[in-house]
């Protein structure tokens, strides 16, 4: 299994070892790629629109697309992200911000209809569910399906802090959800065929000349070809 790690923070933290801890038991051999943010990609999304036109046009795209050509070729995404004022981290939402062509209102791509993801998420005490939720939302529009997530109240600053009856249970956690994430299978379900066609009748009345449409058409989604097919 291909896997790419994304973490939201340039620090190994508490959310980076859980991470690292789920991706080694699938297969540590397996991992392809692994970020760090801000470090990899230290830009905010500016606005300005040119993207949706063409995507080369972004004033940040080469990072950018050296970060998601390695996305869409692994099988597995692991998002780890530390819980930041009961939200995920910035540098995280950046990411989300400067991706969002690859939303399914927009230009989505093929190879996430087929790829499984988690997110982990960690706090000294709370806010670990909205958190994963800034990150599984994105998922979800990007048309992944499979999607799973793993919180800890770690009561700790950092990942030598944390206890050991902690960290035991956070063991036998991440085994049960290495090995579940391992035997299923990536089928796009009902939500996301549900949004895509919202979003195939709402592209089918833009403009001919628009670039959205284009890249729909030319993918045969305003026609019978479906990205899960």
């Amino acid at each position: 299994m291909k896997i790419v790690l994304i973490h939201g923070q340039n620090h190994k933290g508490s959310s980076y070892h859980i991470g690292r801890m789920i991706a080694d038991k699938i297969g540590s051999d397996g991992i392809m790629a692994e970020y760090f943010l801000p470090r990899d990609l230290e830009h905010f999304c500016v606005g300005c629109y040119q993207c949706v036109e063409d995507e080369t046009a972004c004033p940040f795209y080469e990072k950018k697309h050296s970060i998601m050509e390695n996305v869409e070729k692994a099988d597995l995404l692991i998002f780890t992200t530390p819980t930041y004022c009961l939200r995920a981290s910035a540098p995280m939402k950046a990411f989300i911000d400067l991706t969002f062509t690859y939303w399914m209102p927009h230009s989505p791509r093929k190879a996430m209809f087929g790829k499984k993801a988690v997110v982990v998420s960690t706090a000294a005490g709370t806010g670990m569910k909205s958190a994963i939720k800034d990150v599984s939302t994105a998922l979800f529009y990007w048309g992944v399906p499979y999607i799973k997530s793993y919180g800890a109240a770690v009561q700790a600053a950092n990942w030598e802090q944390v206890s050991d009856k902690k960290k035991a249970k956070i063991e036998q956690d991440t085994t049960k959800l290495a090995k579940s994430i391992m035997k299923a299978k990536a089928r796009v379900g009902i939500k996301t065929k549900a949004l895509f066609n919202m979003m195939r009748m709402m592209i089918q009345t833009y403009d001919e000349t628009s670039t959205e449409k284009k890249y729909w058409n030319d993918n045969g989604w305003l026609g019978k070809s479906r990205p899960w097919k």
